[in-house]
């Protein structure tokens, strides 16, 4: 890869691809996100996401939501347990205008005490919606119970009490003290020469002062399985089975990436998928996710089915683990493994925009960027007995924790 990187004295960081396409990509990615709250903010990185639009020291918020869109481009923004990001998607001449944009937000955003009450509803209605779908929330709750009082296993979301405490010195307390330019990477993708994105950089990402660094602590925790069953008033049993797992910078994570597609990943021809959907009709949807964080990780599989089937399929997934762990995988099915994986991913490094994402997440998180060609070829270095290895210390089912969202017949 053409890569261009550039550094301010300030600290924020540059990644640039030059690309011949006539759509560019460009963002901020800060290494601050909701598992850097202290208790009393739950909820303020994500709050913070929305309220950027509202306003700073030049524009209102109207304006800031159609400098780009009157010129075709976008605008967003998201908020993970471990990062925010600001990016921006247009047409290449708009360069100036987007990466102007994004300083605007990052640096002079002046969160107006009305709109911070007025968004307070439009988030707290977010989370409601959130709470509304048993799918998505059991996976909060999962993580919840597994990282017991720890900020890592906190909702991104927050919880209604916890926004309606959110103030404007809330939100300039946590800026304060997670949004160092240290922190910082400013992303690119697109047709404008080295030179130029350095100029652009430069112009509108110099003045933010250095400030300290504000780099996280390891969190100290000391996992133990746990297995809880609730009843719940819906159409369905949802379950989650999982563990902790490797985290970002343990070199087994290529091999628990790859077993996880094995597993339930994206492919219709996954094991899970194969066992529980398409031999058997017992769910419309089964999958695993494997989520690495800077000092730890998740693995889980998650499906959704009726009372008839819910032992069954748990069954049938205790199965396939025991496969994994117990049956190396065949020369013939460690190349399928392999090139499966290396396909998504060159797949992935068509999309301009999570190009640029990855990118910057890279830079923030590793201070270092690997070519396709390096990733494949860790790819091609896991060997059968080390996907084994993981699969017993992974997978182990005296490891394991299990949450049940049982239907409780009002439905049926």
């Amino acid at each position: 890869m053409d890569l261009t990187l550039h550094t301010l004295p300030n600290g924020i960081r540059l990644v640039h691809l030059p690309t011949a396409s006539a759509v560019a990509h460009c963002g901020i990615i800060i290494n601050a996100g909701s598992r850097d709250e202290l208790p009393e903010e739950h909820g303020v990185a994500h709050f913070i996401e929305h309220m950027l639009f509202k306003g700073t020291t030049h524009r209102k918020s109207y304006h800031i939501l159609s400098r780009l869109e009157d010129v075709g481009g976008e605008l967003n923004a998201y908020t993970t347990k471990e990062e925010t990001a600001i990016h921006a998607s247009f047409l290449k001449e708009h360069y100036p205008r987007a990466a102007e944009l994004i300083s605007d937000l990052l640096f002079s955003s002046t969160f107006p005490p009305a709109e911070i009450e007025k968004e307070k509803e439009v988030v707290i209605e977010e989370i409601n919606s959130y709470l509304d779908n048993p799918a998505e929330y059991i996976f909060d709750e999962f993580e919840e119970m597994v990282f017991p009082d720890q900020p890592i296993g906190r909702s991104i979301l927050g919880m209604p009490a916890t926004v309606r405490t959110i103030t404007g010195e809330t939100i300039r307390r946590f800026i304060a003290r997670n949004y160092s330019p240290s922190q910082m990477v400013f992303c690119s993708v697109g047709a404008i020469s080295p030179r130029q994105i350095i100029t652009l950089f430069e112009k509108y990402f110099s003045h933010a002062p250095a400030g300290k660094d504000s780099r996280r602590k390891r969190s100290e925790y000391l996992y133990r399985p746990v297995n809880t069953e609730k009843e719940t008033d819906t159409w369905q049993n949802h379950c989650i089975i999982g563990n902790i797992a490797y985290d970002l910078h343990d070199r087994r994570r290529m091999g628990l990436f790859m077993l996880n597609n094995i597993l339930g990943g994206q492919g219709m021809n996954s094991r899970l998928n194969l066992s529980l959907r398409e031999k058997r009709g017992y769910a419309y949807n089964v999958e695993s996710v494997y989520n690495p964080y800077t000092d730890t990780g998740l693995v889980t599989i998650y499906f959704g089915t009726d009372n008839r089937n819910l032992g069954k399929s748990i069954a049938l997934i205790h199965k396939e683990l025991n496969r994994l762990r117990n049956q190396s995988l065949g020369t013939l099915q460690l190349s399928r493994a392999k090139n499966q994986i290396k396909g998504y991913l060159a797949r992935a490094y068509e999309n301009h925009e999570s190009l640029m994402l990855s990118l910057g997440k890279s830079l923030l998180i590793f201070d270092r960027i690997d070519t396709m060609e390096e990733t494949f070829r860790k790819i091609d270095a896991v060997t059968a007995g080390e996907l084994t290895e993981t699969a017993q210390a992974i997978f182990d089912r005296t490891s394991l924790s299990t949450l049940i969202y049982r239907q409780n017949g009002k439905r049926s």
